[in-house]
């Protein structure tokens, strides 16, 4: 993240201590190396305005805490997607922060809108609904934003910003799991359209969703440029979203398999363009990885002061538990591990709101907030002791929630070899 204000020690930075995006340098441009005084001016007036975006959707979604998480632990049992929790959530923008304000967003920076999404993550309960919004946000909005041409922008991305649609994408397949050069989808050119058979597993909003973005190999023996992306609107014939699946955690966040058998689409659905999809992915799921895993921050810290607060009140042995040096010792690392996630998150999305390579620096905040989330919502559970056990507490929920870390978005064991084979090691 950007430069920190507040130690990593601290136990909960108020906004006023945390590194916030606005705080991030920026890259403006440059004459004989130095800033024009016109560019000065252009990146802070669009510096400021994307904060208080950022602060007006923040605090919007601070007063809707109570609503986010309605009946979540009901709904998490049932495997109930809340569509009111949903429509308040769309109510807020939030959805549409990091999107051209010429098709329903609001265009405001990557950091910025991670501000907003780590607010999220704080005030709602609802894991499930944060991460089916994020995938929306990051697998069906950023492709069509940043690839797709005019006319798929102006007929989707509205409705995904709004959020009146939602999206999903479709890479992952049952034997090739993490590596998508290995799918088995095929899309051939048939006319003016292509025609796409296969099957896809454990897809996040399948059923729900209303667009899918589907990674199908039109090339054989390509590598990677013989994947393609395609924009595919749910009900066209020959796309079958299967039942529901039932989940470790995150289960208000719906998944399925999704089938395509002859499955007409035209080539104007082309997002990027043929054999792009490998590029078009990876951009995505950098996105994916910033957007869902500062949500995990925002969920973090609120742990992190739910466990201060009830150290602070719970007497045991005629002593608050907090005066005890393993407890204490928990929530410190419970607070190192929540800075720490936080500030490479933000490093992350500093170097890529720059248009720099940020291959490491993702993998690396993916991995430390994946285990860092695991291992925070353990020590909570074992901070409040029995009470942490019941499912009464929700504590238990978020130790489900947080397992699935380590595996979407890239498994950690992908994100080692990527650090690995950046530092020499084949």
């Amino acid at each position: 993240m950007k430069t920190c204000t507040s130690s990593p020690f601290s136990i909960h930075p108020s906004a006023e201590t945390r590194p916030t995006a606005s705080t991030l340098p920026a890259t403006p441009p440059t004459r004989g190396g130095q800033m024009t005084a016109t560019a000065e001016h252009t990146v802070a007036a669009e510096r400021t305005a994307d904060a208080e975006h950022a602060a007006t959707i923040a605090a919007r979604l601070r007063g809707l805490g109570p609503v986010l998480s309605k009946d979540h632990l009901d709904n998490d049992r049932n495997g109930h997607f809340s569509r009111e929790s949903w429509d308040a959530l769309r109510a807020t923008g939030l959805l549409g922060m990091p999107f051209d304000s010429r098709f329903g967003g609001s265009g405001v920076s990557i950091p910025e809108t991670m501000e907003a999404l780590e607010v999220l993550g704080e005030v709602s309960r609802d894991g499930g609904l944060a991460f089916s919004a994020v995938t929306s946000m990051a697998s069906s909005a950023t492709p069509l934003n940043d690839f797709a041409p005019p006319a798929l922008k102006q007929a989707y991305l509205p409705g995904l910003c709004d959020g009146s649609l939602i999206g999903a994408h479709a890479i992952t397949e049952l034997d090739s799991g993490s590596d998508a050069l290995s799918m088995e989808t095929r899309a051939v050119r048939n006319g003016g359209d292509f025609v796409l058979d296969g099957a896809k597993a454990f897809i996040t909003n399948a059923g729900l969703a209303d667009v899918y973005v589907i990674y199908a190999k039109t090339a054989e023996n390509a590598g990677p440029l013989g994947i393609t992306a395609f924009l595919v609107e749910a009900g066209t014939p020959g796309l079958t979203a299967g039942a529901p699946v039932r989940k470790m955690g995150l289960g208000t966040s719906p998944m399925a398999e999704l089938t395509l058998e002859s499955c007409r689409v035209p080539a104007g659905n082309v997002i990027g363009r043929v054999g792009g999809g490998f590029l078009v992915l990876d951009h995505v799921m950098e996105r994916e990885i910033l957007y869902s895993f500062i949500v995990n921050v925002g969920e973090m810290s609120a742990r992190l002061q739910r466990c201060v607060e009830y150290a602070r009140v719970r007497r045991q042995y005629g002593k608050t538990i907090g005066s005890y040096q393993q407890v204490a010792q928990k929530i410190v690392d419970m607070s190192i591990g929540t800075s720490t996630s936080r500030m490479w998150l933000f490093e992350a999305a500093r170097l890529i709101s720059q248009g720099k390579r940020a291959t490491r620096e993702v993998s690396i905040a993916k991995l430390l907030t994946s285990r860092y989330n695991l291992a925070s919502s353990l020590d909570a559970v074992q901070v409040f002791g029995g009470r942490g056990y019941l499912t009464e507490s929700g504590l238990e929920q978020e130790v489900r929630n947080s397992i699935a870390g380590s595996i979407y978005s890239g498994t950690n064991e992908l994100q080692y070899n990527r650090i690995a084979s950046m530092i020499g090691l084949k």
